[in-house]
This record gives structure tokens, sequence and C-alpha cells, in this order.
């Protein structure tokens, strides 16, 4: 068993140890070990020159990572929170996505930008948004979202390897999670998720719900309540938001015949959407016995009472809801 904050924690120093290129910055990442002790113990193993506190300037520290990374180091940004990553949006879009291209492939920009994404507990409108659906919509860039330990660890060690900017959405209310793991996750240095590939969590044949992050836990809930109820639900895992596993989608989809996609965000512009319009646009649309069923955020920012705030988020309830919406009177 693996938290999600070691397995993250374990795959920087895999990579650290691996590649001395490899350095951490951002806010309190250093001797405090982390905000969320994601960093534990990198400082004292490693030293001041590759973990790095840095002032509370976002916009600052990541340019200067994204000038490291052009001259072929391979920086780690920690952002406290990915809403802070709008102090640095202009770098992170401008500077990091687009200049391989802009450079005819001369320069590449081998660079994580990594933090807590999506609503924790209680932190309202400033610090509860998804940024799936933003960073996922921008050319350059690859966005991942992982779940599990296992996602955690194999993604962060693929993200660092990658040559290109790498957008890392965790979840806060996952880190403490424990997860089991396998025997290649824990002792196989090499072992990595690859980006860009879905993954069946649960295999199903009447319903295919499509989610990602912390969503997938709820899914797997509701999935387990709809097999009482005598419905068989396929739990797909994006894990990558860009490129999305398109085949992936398709696929189960071609089996189930029935759609739900399931997101913490706004539900205008989100990743439902796109996967939406995947169907409508590829060979999965013959195979629709129902419209596509979306549950997300409200569309509204994050209130910051409980009660308000659980209303503005995805339950296991309005997923289960969904599900019957899209089987109604089939099965």
């Amino acid at each position: 068993m693996l938290t999600v904050r070691d397995a993250i924690n374990q795959g920087i120093d895999e990579e650290m140890a691996r590649d001395d290129r490899v350095f951490l910055l951002g806010e309190e990442v250093a001797e405090y070990q982390g905000a969320y002790k994601v960093s534990k113990g990198l400082f004292q193993k490693y030293g001041g020159t590759r973990v790095i506190d840095t002032p509370i300037t976002e916009m600052g520290f990541t340019g200067l990572a994204i000038g490291a990374a052009y001259k072929h180091l391979r920086p780690v940004v920690e952002f406290m929170t990915f809403n802070f990553s709008m102090q640095a949006i202009d770098q992170v879009v401008n500077s990091a996505a687009k200049q391989f291209y802009m450079s005819g492939g001369s320069i590449n920009v081998p660079i994580v930008f990594r933090g807590p994404n999506g609503a924790a507990a209680g932190v309202g409108a400033q610090h509860s948004q998804c940024f799936a659906a933003w960073y996922g919509s921008v050319p350059g860039l690859k966005v991942v979202a992982p779940y599990s330990a296992e996602d955690a660890k194999g993604l962060i060690k693929s993200a660092i390897r990658d040559p290109n900017p790498v957008v890392m959405l965790e979840h806060e209310l996952l880190y403490g999670t424990e997860f089991p793991v396998s025997e290649a996750c824990l002792n196989d240095p090499e072992w990595c998720v690859p980006i860009g590939e879905a993954k069946i969590e649960r295999e199903g044949t009447d319903v295919t719900i499509v989610t990602f992050s912390r969503a997938v836990q709820h899914a797997l809930t509701a999935a387990e309540a709809l097999a009482a109820q005598g419905v068989s639900v396929e739990v797909l895992n994006l894990l990558t938001v860009r490129p999305l596993d398109r085949d992936a989608i398709i696929n189960s989809v071609k089996k189930t015949n029935r759609v739900v996609t399931v997101e913490e965000g706004w539900p205008q512009h989100g990743i439902g959407a796109e996967v939406s319009a995947i169907l409508m646009e590829s060979s999965a649309f013959d195979y629709l016995d129902a419209p596509l069923e979306r549950v997300t955020g409200a569309d509204v920012p994050m209130p910051y009472a409980l009660n308000l705030e659980q209303a503005a988020l995805p339950q296991v309830d309005n997923i289960v809801q969904a599900v019957h919406n899209v089987t109604s009177g089939a099965l």
C-alpha cells in the first residue's frame, strides 16, 4: 500500500537520482518539505541547489524554470495550488507550450508543472477550480491527472522524462489516500505509466463512465451501487487529458452503447463536452443507444459553505441518476 503523496515523492526522488539535470522548485518545497509534504526528505537528500525554495512569485520562478529547461535542465515546478498557476499562465502557455513550434523544433522544453488541482474542502472559490479543460486546450502541452498511487508515481516519472512541457494535475483530497501498488511500481526504477493511455478501472457491458482524477472514486462507488441494481458499468479512467485516448473512449462506447462523463470542472467547454464531440465525430456515433449524459461541477464559483460546496460538486447519487437516465427502459 502507498499513499498518493508518497508515490509522487518516490517518483521525483527516483528521477532526481537517475538524472542530475532534474531539480524541484516552488514555494516551501525545501526546508518546509512541501505544503502537502510531497517533497518530504528531498531537500535533505539533494541539497539546496536541486530543491529550491522560491519567493511567492509564480510568474518569476516559472519563467526562471522555463529558461533552465531551454538550456537542457529538467525542472519540476510545484504550484501550491493550480489556482495560483494563473499568475504564471503567460509563462506556461506562451513561453513553454509554444517554444518548440516557434523555434522550428530547435528548442524543446522538458519541464513539469505540478500541484493540487480542483476542489479541496472548505477553501473557497479562489482555491477550488479544476484546470483540466483550460490546460487541456493548449497545443504544445501534455496534461495528466492521476487517480491512484500507481498512476501518480508512473505519470510523474513519465512527465519528468518527457522532452515536452507536461502539466500534472494532482488532487489534494487524494494525497493521503492509500492504494495497493505492484512490485514493479515499488522496485523497478525504470517503471513508468505511459502518457496518453486511458485505463479501464472496472469492466462493464451496459454503460461507460468516462472520468479522471478524484471523480474516478465516485464513479467506482456508483458502479458498485448500480451493480446491485443489475446495471453493469464500465469505468474508464482517462489518466491523460491531453492527448485524450480517443481509441479507448470509442472502443468502450462501442461495447456498452451508452456513456456518462464525470468531472469536477464547469460544464461549458469541459472535458465531457470534448468526449461528446469525439463520439459525435467518430464511428462510435452509430453505436450510441442514448444521448450522452454529463455530470459536472455546478456552473458557479465554488461556494465556501460545506453544504453548498457538496451541492456544487458531482456526488455518487448524481452519477447513479445519470446512468439511470441513459438506461431508462432499456435494461
